[in-house]
């Protein structure tokens, strides 16, 4: 009797209920997550790859042919060397060389943030609680600004830097001492691995992770260790996110010069600096730097339905900076790490931004792309539950005017992300010159930088194409950026044309070019480039970079 009995306890209605929600439930996320991914791939395509992209591309296929630490390479001040590098090199590993590449890891990239996102605002609340503040997060993220595509969804620039920052806080905020005792010691060590691993790659993550934490550690610990002498041993485990932190931004500054000692790769040094006059102008730079990030930029965007789209995404951005004045106001009495340490990443890196020499233009906002990640935490974590609580209170008919209201908005996000993934895809820079060369039989040559990478990797390698500028002397030298010293060494290749012309074009590169190598024995004009062909191999003639 017994058993008749606890086999009709379980097949209930609502156990029947609660196991099929069980099944299905996985099969939703992975949908979503793949809907996701494949319309950020969409709108990543609707932008021509440039020489930034194809450069991280060819670097990424050096390594996977063996070239691990990039011998013989000039990069650029930031590498991306454990960050984006490894992931486009599997992603060449199966699909080889080509535009489609970077597309593709920008919407992988951007797919993680979202739901990386999403999962730290959680955080350990459940219900409907837990869901608020997963899906506010995740909703002011998921449908970013047709302009900012070039920002968030192409090229490195940043953005990807800020999934292992949000990968060390799920770390810090899950795996805690009150749950698992070798948490005291685990998750200082996880933090030093993946903060030296990223630092290696991108030093912006002193800005978004580690000085914020050292700081907010600090303001939370020494007054009481001074004022009310408080035993250390109550704030190690803080103390020692701390000084993990702090050892990684040690080791990660040094790698880089070390793999430089090694062989390895050379890489340029950061350039900063700006003038007071200069503030006036980078201020409002910043100030719409933030509103392209939260896609709500409404001095940059075209009129019609995008105009539309952007107004309903002041509301995201109007969060954010709410919960960013609550964690500001409330640094000392919030108990939550991540907030305090996300309110003052977000302060630090605008603030370094706007004091920077890349506040010139909007394109800039990509050193600043981790506040998008982070406000949008910040947002679900502070915001979510208050609101959530004022619905619950409100009457009936307002109920009715928040849910209308919810719908709006919700449908303008929902339809900024279509909108996107609807535009039409752009082919690379410089595609129509790399199919022109290859049906010309021209294999080896020269161009300016921005006609260089891009034009060898819309051929996918069949063509290559070198760097060169303009040097004082008016000659033609090697470009050291983003560039492998093999491929100017006369031994190794045969470079016979010279392109002048074309989208961004070097000046003065037909002028150079004939001083330093003579008159070409052709030349060809198509659409908009000129191609300068000689019978001999230009780069025994070509310049030293040294007379720059």
């Amino acid at each position: 009797m017994a058993l008749v009995t606890t086999q009709a306890a379980v097949r209930t209605p609502g156990t029947v209920r609660r196991r099929a929600r069980a099944a299905w439930r996985p099969a939703v996320a992975v949908l979503a997550v793949a809907g996701l991914f494949t319309l950020y791939w969409r709108q990543s395509e609707s932008v021509a790859l440039s020489s930034d992209g194809a450069s991280i591309v060819l670097q990424a296929q050096a390594m996977l042919h063996g070239n691990l630490l990039l011998h013989n390479w000039r990069v650029a001040d930031v590498t991306f060397y454990t960050t984006e590098l490894p992931q486009y090199a599997l992603i060449e590993s199966v699909l080889g060389l080509g535009a489609r590449v970077v597309h593709l890891g920008a919407a992988m990239t951007y797919t993680l943030l979202v739901l990386l996102a999403a999962l730290l605002a959680k955080g350990r609340s459940r219900g409907g609680a837990g869901w608020a503040r997963a899906l506010l997060a995740a909703g002011i993220m998921i449908a970013p600004q047709l302009s900012a595509t070039q920002i968030l969804l192409l090229s490195p620039d940043h953005t990807g830097t800020a999934v292992p920052v949000l990968v060390t806080w799920l770390v810090i905020d899950r795996v805690t001492p009150d749950r698992w005792k070798a948490a005291r010691w685990l998750v200082p060590l996880a933090v030093f691995v993946l903060m030296t691993w990223t630092m290696i790659g991108d030093s912006i993550v002193l800005l978004t992770c580690i000085a914020p934490l050292v700081l907010v550690v600090l303001i939370r610990s020494c007054p009481g260790l001074i004022r009310r002498g408080e035993r250390p041993a109550s704030r190690w485990y803080e103390l020692s996110l701390a000084g993990a932190a702090a050892v990684a931004a040690g080791l990660g500054w040094a790698a880089p010069r070390v793999i430089s000692g090694l062989g390895g790769y050379r890489q340029a040094p950061v350039e900063s600096g700006t003038t007071v006059a200069a503030l006036h102008h980078q201020a409002w730079v910043t100030f719409q730097a933030v509103l392209e990030l939260f896609g709500a930029n409404v001095y940059n965007a075209r009129p019609g339905i995008e105009a539309v789209f952007v107004w309903l995404h002041l509301v995201g951005a109007i969060l954010v900076i709410c919960a960013l004045i609550l964690a500001l106001g409330r640094l000392y009495r919030f108990q939550d790490l991540v907030v305090s340490v996300f309110a003052v990443a977000i302060v630090i890196n605008v603030g370094t931004y706007m004091f920077s020499s890349h506040a010139l233009d909007i394109l800039g906002a990509r050193e600043i792309a981790a506040v998008l990640p982070l406000g949008a935490v910040l947002a679900g974590r502070v915001l979510a539950e208050p609101l959530l609580n004022m619905v619950q209170a409100a009457g009936r008919a307002e109920i009715w005017v928040l849910s209308a209201l919810g719908v709006v908005i919700a449908a303008g996000y929902l339809g900024t992300l279509a909108y996107g993934a609807a535009q039409p895809p752009a082919p690379p820079a410089n595609q129509p010159l790399a199919s022109w060369l290859v049906a010309h039989g021209l294999t080896d040559g020269l161009a300016g930088y921005w006609e260089a990478n891009s034009t060898t990797l819309a051929s996918g390698g069949r063509v290559q194409v070198s760097g060169v500028t303009v040097a004082p002397d008016g000659e033609l030298v090697p470009y050291e950026w983003e560039t492998d010293d093999t491929d100017y060494h006369p031994s190794l290749r045969d470079a016979t044309f010279v392109v002048a012309g074309g989208p961004a074009p070097l000046p003065w590169v037909q002028s150079a070019a004939l001083r330093t190598f003579g008159h070409p024995e052709r030349i060809y004009r198509y659409d908009g480039y000129t191609i300068m062909v000689w019978d001999i191999n230009l780069l025994g003639r070509l310049g030293h970079p040294g007379l720059i």
